[in-house]
Formats: C-alpha cells, sequence, structure tokens
C-alpha cells in the first residue's frame, strides 16, 4: 500500500500528467483538468517531454521496454517534486494513476532495481487522480459545474479495484447543479475494454462492453460520466 504525503497546508502548485489516451484522442480532458486547477486557485505546470508511463507494455509482458518508460517518467517528474517547482502530481486518469504509484514498484522489485523502487515510491506518495486530488486533498465536493439533464456513473476498474476511489467522484456528481444522478446497474463491472485485453479476448470483451451498453442504454441517463477515458 502506497503511503500518500501528508500536506498541511493544501498544495498549490501542481504537474499535469496528461497521459496518452488524453493527450491522444481526448486533449479536451486535459484542457479542462487545468482550467479546473486553475479555476480553484492552483498553479498547473505542465512538462511538454511527458510520455507512456508504460502500462501498455507491462501488460503485456515487456517489462524492460516498461521499465525504460517508468524511468523516464520519474526523471521528469521526480526534479519537479525535489526541486519544489510543484508539490504534486495530478492525472485525469485511474489507470495511469494505478501504474505509476502501484505498478512502478512492482516493475522495480528486484533489489539490483532498488534505487529506482526507491525513487518510485517517493513519487507515489505525491501522485493522484484528480476527483481524489479534489475531494481528498484539497477538500472540494463542489467545482460549480452545471448539468440540465441525468447523469449515471461508471466506475472504472482501476481506479476502483485498484486506488478504491469510488466516493469521491460521486461526491462531485451528487454536487453538479440542476443534474439528477442516476445509478447505473452493473456500475462496477467492466466495460470490456481492459487495454490489450480488448485486443488478445476480442469476443469476451465485446460481450462485456455489449451489456454495458445495455446497462447503460436501459438507465435512461444523458450522459455517462467515468474516471478514466480509455472506458
Amino acid at each position: 500500500m502506497i503511503q500518500r504525503k501528508p500536506f498541511e497546508t493544501p498544495p498549490r502548485k501542481v504537474a499535469l500528467f496528461v497521459t496518452c489516451m488524453v493527450d491522444m484522442i481526448y486533449p479536451e480532458v486535459g484542457m479542462s483538468t487545468v482550467e479546473l486547477l486553475e479555476r480553484l486557485g492552483l498553479e498547473v505546470v505542465f512538462p511538454y517531454e511527458q510520455t507512456c508511463c508504460g502500462q501498455p507494455a507491462f501488460n503485456a509482458g515487456y517489462r524492460e521496454e516498461a521499465r525504460a518508460l517508468a524511468r523516464r517518467f520519474l526523471d521528469i517528474f521526480e526534479p519537479l517534486v525535489q526541486q519544489g517547482v510543484v508539490d504534486a502530481i495530478v492525472a485525469p486518469s485511474g489507470s495511469c494513476t494505478t501504474m505509476t504509484s502501484h505498478f512502478y514498484p512492482v516493475l522495480f522489485e528486484d533489489p539490483a532495481f532498488a534505487a529506482d523502487r526507491a525513487r518510485a515510491e517517493a513519487l507515489a506518495a505525491v501522485t493522484f487522480e484528480l476527483t481524489e486530488f479534489l475531494v481528498d486533498v484539497l477538500g472540494v465536493t463542489r467545482t460549480g459545474s452545471h448539468f440540465a439533464g441525468k447523469l449515471t456513473y461508471h466506475a472504472c476498474c482501476h481506479l476502483l479495484r485498484e486506488l478504491g476511489i469510488d466516493r469521491q467522484p460521486r461526491a462531485l456528481l451528487a454536487n453538479v447543479e440542476g443534474a439528477e444522478l442516476i445509478e447505473l446497474a452493473g456500475a462496477e463491472e467492466c466495460c470490456g475494454f481492459g487495454g490489450l485485453f480488448a485486443v488478445k479476448n476480442a469476443g469476451i470483451s465485446t460481450a462485456m462492453g455489449q451489456r454495458k451498453c445495455l446497462n447503460l442504454a436501459q438507465s435512461g441517463a444523458d450522459v455517462v460520466a467515468l474516471c478514466d477515458v480509455s472506458c
């Protein structure tokens, strides 16, 4: 279990780890994350040299390639924290937050990588998924959001199962003005993507996705909210 850093005062400077999926497919999520954090009074630093955290390679069993990407992540973000440029790292992704905070120590579990493991654990202590950061670190449950319609929530696997985050996004959604929050049947069930799982087990993935889509359609919601763009 990763030990989070206890902040005596709320962080005011953060680095945005935007993640590959957000950068390449949903850049508006990254821009909205910056806008939200700045509206809450935070200074956001965006390291342009950031790349993939290594999760696809890790999941495929390519440990050496994953370690190379993990070290790059550490090399880019560690100095920002050590030099006091930022107080924390925030990512709009439960999946990538899980990789950097939980699975980097696994990547570097061999005693030969002890130095890398120590670096990873130190950085994990100040790396947060966005809703976790808002609710648990900043104490924010109202962001001034408005939505005229029905919302439902899909609990993404890494967020729920690895990070144990569920209360936080639900608290934020409950305070969206004008929205009616509807409970989704099977909200905690996997959408079927699972990264490379969708490629290697396409039939099972499709069946899971169809069940998820059916539950979404039957919910009557206008929008489904979630914390991983890959889902």
